[in-house]
């Protein structure tokens, strides 16, 4: 496999966690499976940013931005039984992926990590 991208995003939290109350955002912002495990948290703040910035991360290792078609709730981090963070892509969102990658085999590598204030991520991607 040959690498494709790379992207990274930081987030202050607080300024994601004043927009987290406001339901018709996060519902077009996040997929149902990550507002229940992030609502779990005692921190759930941070958990929504390091997923947002996740989200931001992998727009830019393919290229195109949250633009033409990707959908940020299309784009789900989710963990391993382990804790690890990895990427689904579902719907248009993941058409339109195969369709810019040319292919439907591809890896999305993804990191994630948030300390009080702030939340990264760093997302490659590779065909």
């Amino acid at each position: 496999m040959k690498l494709f991208g790379v992207g990274t995003d930081i987030v202050r939290v607080n300024r994601l966690k004043k927009s987290l109350n406001k339901k018709l955002l996060l519902s077009r912002i996040f997929n149902e499976k990550e507002i229940v495990k992030c609502k779990r948290t005692k921190r759930n703040s941070n958990c929504f940013s390091k997923r947002f910035a996740a989200k931001e991360a992998f727009s830019k290792a393919l290229g195109t931005g949250i633009s033409k078609g990707i959908n940020f709730n299309e784009i789900i981090v989710l963990n391993e039984k382990s804790g690890k963070p990895y990427i689904k892509l579902i719907n248009k969102t993941k058409k339109i992926v195969e369709k810019k990658l040319n292919t439907k085999r591809y890896k999305i590598s993804l990191s994630i990590a948030d300390e009080k204030d702030y939340a990264v991520a760093f997302v490659t991607i590779s065909i």
